[in-house]
């Protein structure tokens, strides 16, 4: 009983910290004065309260699935689980986003500054490769609009693929990344089935389905990226966990991933710190086997890029130098090297504060634990490099996903409350923010 009151204690004060973390980014900048270029510090958001009849709808299908989706996770067969996560994943994320309507979905694609705008001017794609590093600097009058700029040239060729499918309406390009960033808490559990167990899955289930970040899933390209990180990092852990058995067993799975994590690299430079998830993967699998063939892999897709035009070594300075020249350089790092942290919580809930603790004891012996590990540290360079200035809540869904269900390590009687918990954070985000995203 004693261990039991120690390890709560531990929780609250654990949440506590994202609490007060939280407050004080809201609060700093008004008592500072500090401009720090967001409309609603920590978050890019506006203020902007909107009741309406559809989050009444929302509401109920939120705490609905709080009581269905845990008992759901708990009997069906693996290959249901898998169905039943993406479906409950999709269906969570579609209801936020059309809380407000299809514009809640296709707002975001309409701006000048999105992709959408650059791809629908692309011709020639090997011109554009060729061309892209000219056109990221800013002074140049046909430089790359914000988004574009400031990633590779695969973000871009996601959306020039698109448009030559005849996906143009900017409603149904987030239709389909929402499809697409929906598969990401599959890849999450066909990791963790492959490094621990199915009851491992089972358990992180309906905390990955019911997570925050569904705000932020059906309005960013990062949510591509999250899944394509996810996906590599799961074929990944099948080629390691496999790895004793003959290589036609696993060596494809390998390639595969190797193929999928250098191409996220081509999708974000920040994707660069995978490098610590992939990592945690082998070790936790206790095998370096699949390491010469997943490099195999992502020198294919290096060789492809580097073949068409498109240098990353060459571009990434280049990319600095435009990030510092905007508005990086109006960011404060004293602010946003902790703020951002407080941001992140926007998609993840106290409720991964008060599991971190837990989380912690774990990590020598759980896979779950580690590998939420891995992508804290992952978190954590990533906000000290200072080329993550806010807007973090979107950003870092491709390590935020490794995260979300460690409250699954918290006392079983607290886990319908803080499922609640993490719907309310949702809802409350929707009603009273207006997201850039």
């Amino acid at each position: 009983m004693f261990v039991r009151r120690v390890n709560s204690r531990w929780a609250i004060v654990s949440a506590a910290v994202g609490a007060v973390l939280v407050a004080a980014s809201m609060v700093v900048p008004v008592v500072t004065g500090e401009d720090v270029r967001v409309h609603w510090p920590p978050l890019h958001a506006d203020w902007d309260p909107t009741w309406t009849w559809r989050l009444v709808v929302v509401a109920l299908i939120g705490l609905g699935m709080c009581l269905i989706v845990p008992r759901i996770t708990r009997v069906v067969s693996w290959p249901m689980l898998l169905v039943a996560t993406y479906a409950g994943t999709w269906v969570w994320t579609m209801a936020l986003a059309l809380s407000e309507g299809t514009s809640g979905l296709s707002r975001v694609y309409e701006r000048k500054g999105e992709y959408v705008y650059d791809a629908k001017t692309i011709d020639d794609i090997g011109h554009m490769l060729h061309t892209f590093i000219d056109r990221i600097p800013r002074p140049l009058p046909d430089h790359w609009h914000t988004h574009v700029a400031g990633h590779p040239p695969g973000a871009l060729l996601f959306y020039v693929y698109l448009d030559r499918l005849g996906i143009t309406s900017p409603f149904w390009i987030g239709f389909v990344v929402v499809l697409i960033g929906s598969s990401t808490a599959v890849a999450v559990l066909v990791a963790l089935r492959a490094l621990g167990s199915v009851a491992l899955a089972r358990k992180a289930a309906p905390w990955l389905i019911l997570a925050p970040t569904a705000i932020w899933m059906g309005v960013s390209g990062d949510a591509v990226y999250a899944a394509v990180a996810a996906w590599g990092l799961a074929l990944l852990a099948i080629a390691a966990s496999r790895s004793r058995s003959p290589a036609r067993r696993w060596a494809p799975y390998a390639v595969a991933a190797g193929i999928l994590l250098c191409l996220c690299i081509y999708l974000s430079y920040g994707l660069v710190l995978l490098a610590v998830l992939a990592l945690a993967v082998l070790l936790i699998a206790r095998s370096w086997r699949p390491i010469p063939w997943a490099v195999g892999g992502a020198l294919a897709v290096v060789g492809v890029f580097t073949a068409a035009g498109f240098e990353w070594w060459r571009a990434y300075p280049v990319l600095v130098e435009r990030y510092h020249y905007g508005m990086a350089s109006e960011r404060a790092y004293w602010y946003w090297v902790w703020a951002d942290i407080a941001a992140w919580t926007f998609s993840v809930g106290l409720a991964v504060w008060a599991a971190i603790p837990a989380a912690l004891r774990r990590v020598k012996s759980n896979p779950l634990a580690q590998l939420a590990a891995a992508a804290m540290a992952t978190i954590v360079i990533a906000t000290i490099s200072g080329m993550s200035k806010a807007e973090v809540e979107r950003i870092w869904l491709p390590f935020t996903f490794w995260i979300l269900a460690i409250p699954a390590f918290l006392p079983r009687r607290w886990h319908r409350p803080l499922l609640v918990s993490q719907v309310v954070l949702a809802l409350v985000v929707q009603t009273l923010l207006l997201t850039r995203w």
